[in-house]
């Protein structure tokens, strides 16, 4: 099966100021490839760099040595005035924040990349639709950000990336800000939208549970600069019971393999 998006030698070191002296590495040597439909996710120590490894995947901050493949092909990331962010709405970002428009209402917020996009119609809003029944926001489609809870902000968040179904989704720690309840509730709700339709995720997170619950495999950074510590192929059978994983025989073990390497 070749790789849909591979990551290649990736460096990342800040641009020195003057008077100051040259930049640690934050990333370097980093490698890694993620298959289509598959679900990575990734984690590693505090300041790591993981945020910044996948703001240049999303072409939003460049690289300072190695390459990035989307389908096979080179996606320029060491120049700023070459990024493409989003490759062309290939690829989606659901970042800490929800970044709701807080002037447009949930249903409006949703919509809000089909009509940048020129992509709104009949079947896109049923889609739309589709999406906030299936995350529990039924009801919920003319209230305003501010009327929202935290966890319906995050579904809002969530499902206006899934709407105009990019072939990739990043994801950077999208439920660490959460309480405990709410997080479990929008694990399941996760789940259940990937298996819609299998999109391909690279979740960063710093919570062994949630990566091992969540992902098909998981890749370990080390500290600064951040580099692969090691990989886990996560076989707990799917579907997964989130709320329950952690009495599955194979939890306990991987939970202790991959915390050894993260520590």
């Amino acid at each position: 099966m070749s790789a849909l998006l591979e990551v290649r030698g990736l460096a990342k070191r800040f641009a020195t100021r003057a008077g100051r002296e040259q930049s640690p590495w934050i990333i370097q040597g980093l490698s890694f490839s993620v298959n289509e439909g598959e679900f990575l996710t990734i984690i590693g120590p505090s300041g790591g760099g993981k945020t910044t490894l996948l703001n240049m995947i999303a072409q939003i901050d460049c690289a300072t040595d190695g390459e990035i493949r989307f389908q096979s092909n080179v996606a320029p990331v060491n120049d700023m005035k070459s990024l493409k962010p989003g490759l062309d709405c290939q690829i989606g970002y659901v970042t800490q924040e929800d970044n709701l428009l807080p002037w447009r209402t949930c249903l409006d917020n949703v919509l809000f990349p089909l009509q940048v996009q020129g992509k709104l119609n009949d079947e896109t809003k049923a889609r739309a639709q589709s999406l906030i029944r299936a995350v529990g926001l039924a009801g919920w489609e003319n209230h305003y950000p501010h009327e929202l809870s935290g966890g319906m902000r995050k579904r809002t968040s969530l499902i206006r990336t899934l709407v105009y179904d990019p072939p990739v989704i990043l994801m950077d720690e999208p439920f660490g800000a959460l309480d405990a309840q709410t997080r479990l509730q929008l694990q399941d709700d996760l789940m259940r939208l990937w298996n819609l339709g299998k999109k391909t995720i690279v979740f960063i997170t710093h919570d062994i549970s949630e990566a091992i619950a969540l992902g098909d495999r998981t890749i370990v950074l080390t500290r600064q600069p951040s580099a692969v510590a090691g990989e886990h192929a996560i076989t707990i059978p799917r579907p997964r019971d989130i709320r329950g994983i952690m009495t599955h025989p194979e939890f306990i073990e991987l939970y202790n393999r991959i915390r050894a390497q993260v520590q």
